[in-house]
Parts: structure tokens; sequence; C-alpha cells
């Protein structure tokens, strides 16, 4: 803290605002919460009574912005779905097409895993497509997370649904798979995430820790896959609508839900399941992101750069969250 001097009636160049530039580099700006940022920056600073507030609190929304510049650079987003082909067919990771046994049926999944580049055992993270099904992008998000350090697994959730026992490759059209999609029964969903899940932690180069991570109906499962696996350690949801609330009793991993502004349909949801989630002691985590839409994160070009700037926020955090749940 800074020291007045009696003698010249000011205080000593050893003020407080390193310490305070040094807390928000720790919180960041992600959450889609700069001018909250902004504004905690200011109270701190005025309460110093440092006669140098004006430069310091110049210093400090620099510092800010210059944090936001530095998580972008050292945590890669996704890319978009335009750019998605293009990052898998240039990516240097381990990707392999395995077959997952479902327990009780003769079905098997056809699943995309892509492998981190590390000397130690990794966590899992289960990837849960869109309604759009198994797609380049959702493989493309997959690599990301290898690349982030984790072993990323992506089942095609249409598998053996489609036609000649295909999978979502085999569909007629787009519509088509989100029809089947829509079909899908939320018990065979747990059962299928829960066969992706055992072979993932089965793995020679895997920790026993798990989570998911879903967008758009994948998101709402990852969200009702909490309720259903005691053992899941971390869920990601991104602008996936919310279980129902008496169904929430039963989650014990912490939550990280991430939203579009612009998605009503989703984000309704979002303020019910934060207060029953609240009232029993639960850990979830909102953020919405101010302008963005549904599906921001493959969108990125999408809504004159709300839908980026939501993804340069959104993905940082959910890297943080998944590290701090997987370790």
């Amino acid at each position: 803290m800074s020291q007045f001097d009696p003698a010249t009636q000011e205080y000593s160049p050893d003020i407080a605002y390193p310490e305070i530039l040094l807390n928000l580099g720790e919180r960041g700006v992600s959450g889609g919460r700069s001018l909250e940022e902004l504004d905690s920056v200011r109270k701190e600073i005025a309460m110093t009574k440092d006669h140098k507030t004006t430069l310091l609190l110049l210093a400090a929304i620099i510092s800010l912005f210059v944090v936001a510049l530095s998580r972008a650079d050292t945590v890669p987003v996704p890319p978009g779905e335009v750019g998605a082909k293009a990052a898998l067919d240039t990516s240097v990771r381990h990707h392999e097409w395995v077959k997952i046994a479902l327990p009780g049926t003769e079905m098997k999944l056809n699943t995309f895993v892509a492998y981190p580049e590390r000397k130690d055992k990794a966590p899992v993270v289960v990837v849960i497509q869109e309604v759009y099904g198994l797609t380049d992008w959702i493989r493309a998000v997959a690599d990301r997370l290898a690349g982030d350090g984790f072993i990323a697994i992506a089942p095609d959730l249409l598998s053996g649904k489609g036609p000649g026992g295909g999978g979502t490759e085999a569909f007629a059209s787009r519509d088509d798979v989100v029809k089947a999609v829509r079909d899908l029964s939320a018990p065979d969903v747990v059962s299928m995430l829960n066969a992706v899940s055992s072979y993932g932690t089965s793995l020679p180069a895997a920790t026993q820790k798990f989570a998911t991570v879903g967008f758009c109906w994948g998101g709402a499962q990852s969200f009702y896959y909490a309720t259903a696996q005691p053992n899941l350690s971390a869920a990601v949801v991104n602008y996936g609508t919310s279980p129902p609330q008496e169904d929430l009793t039963t989650i014990r991993a912490p939550v990280l839900g991430l939203y579009g502004e612009d998605d009503a349909r989703v984000t309704t949801t979002v303020g019910p399941a934060a207060e029953k989630m609240k009232e029993l002691g639960k850990t979830y985590i909102t953020h919405i992101y101010k302008g963005a839409g549904h599906g921001f994160l493959r969108a990125q070009e999408e809504r004159s750069g709300a839908n980026l700037e939501a993804s340069r926020q959104a993905w940082p955090a959910t890297i943080e969250f998944l590290r701090k749940n997987l370790q």
C-alpha cells in the first residue's frame, strides 16, 4: 500500500496500483464484464487516495486490454465453421477414428479422438455435437481441445441410425440430420455418453477425470448429463437450454454456461436454473455475451463481430474452467 509523507503532504511512490493490476490480471476480462471491471478499477484506485489517480486509472484500463489480448494469444480459439476443415487438415495432433461398443446392444459408436502432445496423462473431454450431428466443425473443436492439453473425444450419436446403418454422413440433408438428432431419447444419449466416457478414461494416456463440452442441442445434453452421471468432473454448456429444475438436485459436477445475449429461447432458462442451483448449493457459473447470437462459436463471422468477441472470451473461460476442475 502507499504511504503518506508528512513532509511533502504527498503519498510515496510505493503506491497500491501494481497490486490492483495484478488482481485484475488474475481475474482477466472474461465473461463479457469488462465494463464492470473498469468500474472496479476506478473504485479501487479511488480508495488509494493517491494524487496520481488519473494516470493510474489510465494504466489500469490499458492493462485490462493487454490481459485480454494476451489471453487471446495464449488460448487460441477454435475455428468457425468456415475454417474447420482447413484446421483439421493442417493440425499436427494425432487423430484417430474408433468404434466404441454400446453395452447391451450391438451398436458401435463411430468416434473421433484427438490426442494432446504432452508427456504425462491427460484428462478426457467428451465433445457433444450440435443438432447438426458430428461435423467437421465439432471435430475441429475436439482438435483445439487437444491443443489445450485434453484427450478430446467426439462421438457420432447418430451412429447406426442413418440410411444403410450409417451415421451423420449417411443422411441426405441437414434437415434429416436435425430430425434424427431431435428423435434421440435422453436415456439413450446418457447411455452413449457413459460408454464414451468409460472408453476415454480407460485409455492408457488418460487420467480418471472427465468432462463434457456441448454445443446447442449438445449444450443441453451436457447440462442434462451432469444430472445423470455422478462421476462427471465438469460440464460446459454452450448456448444449450437448462434441464427441468427438479432434475438439478442430483448434479454434483460444477457447470459452466456460456450464452449469447440475443438468444432468448435459451437464456430465459438460465435465470431459473441459476436460482435453483444457488438454492441447492451447487456451482453454476454463467456468462452472457453482449450482442452475440445462438451458435456464436461456430458462426464467428456473423453479427458484426459480436460472435467473434464472444468466442474470444468464452473459449479461454472454458479452458480455465476445465483445467481447474480436471486437475
